[in-house]
């Protein structure tokens, strides 16, 4: 698949096995559900299967559920063609409460500067109701 935001996708094969392999090392995600469906340049898409784990005392999914999701997959579609990018500040804001039992969430590059980047990555639920958006400025550690 292709697309004028994500370039080519790729979904399986060797390339993607070695990404989730890598990424297995981030563990607070990981052991929270976080899971990597597709990689591009710039580019991934990830998902986070909810539980009971992932609701506050009400019920609904609680916002570093949605923030997790969001940290991991700006963390692979940065760090996935060559390791070294960071988070340097996060602003996330929440549209509205996710229904349904699982959590995708892409992260697109808006700017790719020498030392600094900005990624924006949406969260939808299962449903495709967009339940939050992150942007976050990362920098490519030396």
């Amino acid at each position: 698949m292709e697309t004028e935001e994500k370039g080519a996708v790729i979904t399986q094969g060797e390339e993607i096995e070695r990404v989730r392999k890598f990424f297995d090392g981030d563990r607070f995600a990981v052991e929270n559900g976080a899971y990597i469906l597709a990689i591009g340049d710039r580019y991934a898409k990830c998902r986070m299967a909810l539980e009971a784990k992932h609701r506050n005392a009400v019920g609904i999914v609680m916002g570093g559920a949605y923030f997790t999701l969001a940290d991991f997959t700006f963390a692979v579609a940065a760090n996935w063609q060559k390791v070294g990018t960071v988070s340097l500040t996060s602003n996330i804001t929440f549209c509205g409460s996710a229904k349904g039992d699982l959590l995708v969430a892409e992260a697109f590059c808006r700017k790719d500067g020498r030392s600094t980047c900005l990624y924006e990555i949406t969260v939808q639920d299962e449903l495709g109701n967009l339940a939050a958006v992150v942007s976050i400025n990362g920098f490519r550690r030396a």
